[in-house]
């Protein structure tokens, strides 16, 4: 059989194929801060300096979007006959693995940082102040954040390798239940008012937090249990995905408390909640007030690209591993992200999610964004739209319905 190949085909390349190593910038950001740390305090800006403590948050919240807006949307999608020679290029998904040495070499970096009572050697007189403390939690929380979706990516791989990996990844968030809900259940319910991860309209940000953390925590064991049930064991087995995942949490950060001590618990705790609320802002935007309809036969429709919040901006891409390509990856779960595409059809957010994370947490700004994005998408019918319960008859007397 001969195979064709048109010269555009021929001469394709992956123009971002060594920018995904900017990915490391997050598990790596708390290293490459300390000289310029160091130098500051020899300059006499002890004060000052504390702020690059901050490194995650000022990451988040400012320089990616900045950076969104510089570069713009990518527009790069692979033809389809490069598709098999992509996926299988191994030297993208060792982008991914990589990730986790430095991910842990930071969380070990910040719990000495987070306890040390004498830094001397970094130009400071004693230990870090509370606010720097908080700054470096907070950071080792948001690569903990960007960690989950590592993760994320390894997790819906068939290797084993990989699915291990990504259970070790989420063990510094103590959110290794997301393995098995986020493949098992929001991939089967996305869309729906039954799948906790996807948000509704007119609920906030604060309403979803809890909703989701929950609803995906309890849809996790339940999956789990009902999969060991059918091989005839017990829920508490050892090869349960949920307990073992949690075990290596308490594993990791009970030997980490034993070298550091327990003054390292509220970092602990910090960084754990900021984790998995980036995680959980993500998910809110993704799928905002969309609905997949019911069919005749009370089953819902398919998931089609119509059903995920989609950004081709090319910075976030970067960082996220093409997640924002949101409706190739619900269409194709295991396809790997370099070869995920931007797809016609699929509701197009005005810029990265880096971008609106920090807006998800104002309702009334997200609203004035996303709210009129949704009508337009169901072309003025807000009935199609996911709509949250306790703000239905006030939508539908607002909006009106279409005939």
């Amino acid at each position: 059989m001969t195979t064709t190949t048109s010269p555009e085909t021929a001469v394709w390349r992956d123009n971002k194929r060594y920018l995904w190593l900017l990915g490391l910038i997050a598990p790596t950001a708390l290293m490459l801060i300390l000289p310029i740390v160091w130098a500051m305090n020899q300059a006499g800006w002890q004060t000052a300096s504390q702020v690059l403590f901050w490194i995650g948050p000022l990451l988040v919240y400012v320089l990616l979007p900045l950076l969104d807006l510089r570069y713009g949307p990518d527009g790069q999608n692979p033809p389809d006959e490069v598709m098999e020679r992509l996926e299988n290029d191994r030297y993208y998904r060792y982008c991914t693995y990589i990730y986790i040495p430095f991910q842990y070499a930071s969380v070990v970096l910040g719990a000495y940082l987070f306890t040390a009572s004498d830094l001397s050697w970094l130009g400071y007189d004693g230990p870090l102040s509370w606010p720097a403390k908080i700054g470096l939690a907070l950071s080792v929380g948001a690569l903990g954040g960007i960690g989950i979706n590592t993760a994320h990516e390894m997790g819906h791989k068939k290797e084993r390798l990989e699915r291990w990996l990504s259970k070790i990844t989420l063990a510094q968030t103590c959110y290794g239940h997301f393995y098995i809900e986020h493949n098992r259940g929001h991939h089967v319910r996305v869309a729906t008012p039954e799948d906790p991860a996807s948000a509704r309209f007119g609920e906030t940000f604060w309403e979803f937090l809890p909703r989701s953390v929950i609803g995906s925590l309890r849809s996790a064991w339940i999956l789990e249990a009902q999969r060991l049930r059918r091989l005839n064991k017990s829920p508490w087995h050892p090869s349960n995905d949920v307990l073992n995942a949690w075990a290596m949490s308490v594993v990791l950060w009970a030997v980490l408390i034993a070298v550091f001590g327990p003054a390292l618990i509220p970092l602990l705790i910090i960084q754990a909640i900021y984790g998995f609320s980036l995680l959980e802002s993500v998910n809110y935007l993704e799928h905002y007030g969309l609905l997949r309809q019911k069919l005749d036969n009370g089953r819902y429709e398919r998931c089609t690209p119509q059903h995920s919040w989609n950004s081709d901006h090319i910075v976030t891409n970067l960082f996220l591993y093409h997640l924002q390509r949101h409706s190739d990856h619900h269409a194709n779960p295991t396809r790997r992200y370099q070869t995920l595409r931007s797809m016609d059809g699929a509701p197009n957010l005005p810029s990265g999610y880096a971008s609106l994370i920090g807006l998800t947490y104002l309702p009334p700004l997200w609203r004035k964004l996303m709210d009129h994005r949704v009508l337009a998408h169901y072309d003025g019918d807000i009935t199609k739209a996911n709509i949250q319960p306790r703000v239905r008859d006030r939508v539908l007397a607002r909006y009106g319905t279409v005939a």
